[in-house]
């Protein structure tokens, strides 16, 4: 058979699908934008184009190269966005430091990624200095001052961020290159093992933008993007490039907050004075800044808000609803860019009731462009649009990543059947819309049934006094398995357990849940808090051995 390939002319550019072209129409454009970092430094997007080219120029002048690996630790800063250009647009790789990793857990990263050069917040450097004697590949450090002076230290530092940037030219020269070059990489949690490096190309972070920004911006109104939106992530900038939204923020050419460390209170505030419209976080931070408007009296009306990382519980998506939030989840995993798909209400949809919006706006969603989203049975067969039978969610989609870094055999098995297995069991509607019911490892099996841990966290989250609640399976000699609950109380709330049960009860005798998914009196546990990822994820392995090591736990408050 002829192919039938399009032959270009020899005068022709072939347009590669790099991170600078997301900067072509953002500087064309909206040149005069503005970008500020924590309200108190200001300056057009057009002079960050210039800093973009300056800090290239810096790191050229470390030995930077193509190929090269360059660490960043800091908060979210106006820093870490030029981060996210000049690295990669040098042909560099941008190694985002999950900050929140024990000491040893970053100097395996560091050493894994085979770090170079690294930009770090001078609150980061007693961290590098316990790890030094054993960094494999680190030779120069940029300290990132924040205005303070340069603290004393052992580290090899090159200078200080600004007073380099100073001395620096900003037409930096970017190149072309193969769009298929690294461009990003950092590592993944987990529960179990060292961290899993997950990289990503130009052309998937470019295509990812894309998408996303083309089912963001679709709506005529809710849960919707536009260029009048002034954007803060509150997803930190290490965790999966804060969900890819800097690009496509940058990409369309919206004013961006950059908040720096995340405190409630300052958040609320640059919310209200740099009248901040569009957010993402995860539900823990999400309950931080209902808490501290409410301290402060702070209106929240007319903040769009996605929610990722893990479920967003239906009370809390009420409580931000009752405050004039326009909230909504979004779903990935660090090895899916991370957006795949997006609860945005369809259109003309008119709820019958408040608990159904909320149970949308809670949803999994429907796929965003250029995603093959599937949910299947063990034997990778479709199972039926019913809402009700499940299956594993595996995906396709050219923004994903092709495998963990160095690991084949985890690589294989995360793409077995030629398809990226997620573990989150979900069920799928006839509309498209996806739930997730539960990660395989945390489905609760009991009694002959599967309990979704999700389902009753959900259920006992909306009890009157309950602030926040983990369910996990406990090891059972007569079921297998059964639930137990991690509950926090409001301040002040006398809830007990009695009233808990009472309330998952009434839900068996309405069939929504099985009497298998009510934990017993001693399986329901008062807790000051529940332990958290360093993503702010529930560590349900540290609760299930928790539970594990003391046995049946009762009421500890």
């Amino acid at each position: 058979m002829q192919e039938n390939l399009i032959t270009p002319t020899p005068s022709a550019y072939t347009f590669p699908l790099l991170v600078k072209q997301l900067l072509l129409n953002a500087m064309s454009i909206h040149g005069q934008q503005e970008i500020t970092y924590r309200g108190e430094r200001r300056y057009s997007f057009r002079q960050f184009r210039g800093r973009v080219g300056q800090l290239a120029s810096v790191l050229s002048g470390l030995d930077v190269r193509h190929g090269t690996t360059v660490a960043v630790m800091d908060w979210d800063s106006h820093r870490y966005l030029e981060s996210y250009f000049a690295i990669p647009m040098m042909g560099a790789t941008l190694f985002t430091v999950n900050v929140r990793l024990s000491a040893q857990q970053i100097l395996y990263t560091l050493n894994d990624s085979q770090a170079e050069v690294a930009l770090v917040h001078a609150d980061f450097i007693p961290v590098l200095e316990e790890i030094q004697a054993e960094l494999q590949f680190l030779h120069t450090v940029v300290v990132l001052a924040d205005g303070e002076s340069v603290p004393a230290t052992t580290l090899p530092v090159a200078g200080e961020y600004e007073e380099l940037m100073a001395d620096a030219a900003a037409d930096f020269e970017f190149p072309d290159f193969d769009e298929r070059t690294r461009a990003a990489t950092f590592y993944t949690t987990g529960t179990t093992g060292d961290p899993k490096g997950v990289a990503y190309s130009h052309r998937d972070i470019v295509l990812h933008a894309m998408g996303t920004a083309m089912s963001l911006c679709a709506p005529r109104e809710g849960q919707r993007l536009h260029r009048e939106d002034v954007y803060m992530p509150i997803t930190p900038m290490f965790h999966v490039l804060a969900w890819g939204m800097p690009y496509i923020a940058v990409m369309l050419g919206l004013k961006t907050v950059l908040p720096g460390r995340y405190i409630p209170e300052r958040l609320v505030s640059l919310r209200q004075s740099e009248q901040v419209t569009f957010s993402h976080c995860v539900p823990t931070i999400l309950q931080m800044v209902l808490q501290a408007a409410d301290t402060h009296g702070q209106d929240l009306s007319g903040w769009k808000l996605i929610t990722g990382g893990s479920a967003l519980p239906p009370a809390l998506c009420e409580a931000a609803l009752d405050r004039g939030m326009d909230v909504f989840t979004a779903y990935g995993m660090s090895e899916t860019g991370p957006i795949v798909s997006l609860a945005q209400l369809p259109p003309g949809y008119k709820p019958k009731d408040r608990q159904e919006e909320v149970r949308m706006r809670c949803a999994t969603g429907r796929p965003v462009p250029f995603v093959d989203f599937r949910v299947v049975d063990e034997n990778m067969q479709d199972v039926a649009r019913d809402g009700k039978q499940q299956g594993e969610i595996v995906l396709r989609s050219p923004f994903l990543t092709k495998g963990y870094v160095g690991k084949p055999e985890a690589s294989e098995e995360l793409w077995a059947g030629g398809y990226l297995h997620t573990q989150d069991i979900a069920v799928m509607t006839p509309d498209g819309f996806v739930q997730i019911v539960d990660r395989i490892k945390d489905v609760i099996k009991t009694g002959g049934e599967w309990v979704s841990s999700i389902e009753v966290e959900s259920l006992i989250a909306g009890v009157a006094g309950v602030q926040e609640c983990a369910v996990v399976g406990v090891r059972d000699e007569k079921w297998g398995e059964r639930p137990m609950a991690f509950v926090v109380r409001k301040a002040d709330a006398s809830t007990g357990i009695e009233t808990i049960r009472e309330q998952l009860m009434r839900h068996v005798e309405s069939n929504r849940i099985s009497k298998y998914a009510v934990p017993e009196p001693d399986r329901i546990a008062f807790v000051a808090e529940i332990p958290k990822t360093s993503v702010g994820k529930i560590n349900k392995k540290l609760l299930r051995e928790h539970a594990t090591n003391e046995g049946h736990a009762g009421d500890r408050a």
